[in-house]
């Protein structure tokens, strides 16, 4: 079983950076990749960023040059790092994490961003 907890949500206005994180507890040895999506009101469901297993990263064109996806192994936690933020990045941010037992969600952050 794994439990994935993001934290580091808020409310900024345009421009502003913010930075998420998704620790998770149990097991992610193996892992395959872990990653984040976003969820706006109205939109579909957006993949964001990836990280796999070797160190590849992959990032929404959206996305691409203002967020960064990494991660600290000795933590067991994911981080997106987002600058220059616009107000259509405005979502739910929920981290999810593809290992041997399964695939797993958090219940996500709440990103608003001001214009």
């Amino acid at each position: 079983q794994v439990r994935l907890v993001e934290s580091g949500g808020g409310l900024v206005q345009a421009g502003a950076s913010l930075r998420l994180s998704c620790a998770a507890s149990g097991s992610t040895i193996g892992f395959n990749w872990m990653g984040w999506y976003r969820q706006a009101p109205g939109k579909q469901r957006e993949l964001v960023a990836r990280f796999w297993s070797d160190g590849t990263t992959v990032h929404a064109d959206s996305v691409k040059g203002r967020f960064a996806i990494y991660r600290d192994n000795a933590k067991n936690t994911v981080y997106l790092q987002m600058n220059s933020l616009k107000p259509e990045d405005t979502a739910v941010y929920i981290c999810d994490a593809n290992v041997p037992a399964g695939i797993y969600w958090g219940q996500g952050t709440q990103v608003t961003v001001s214009s």
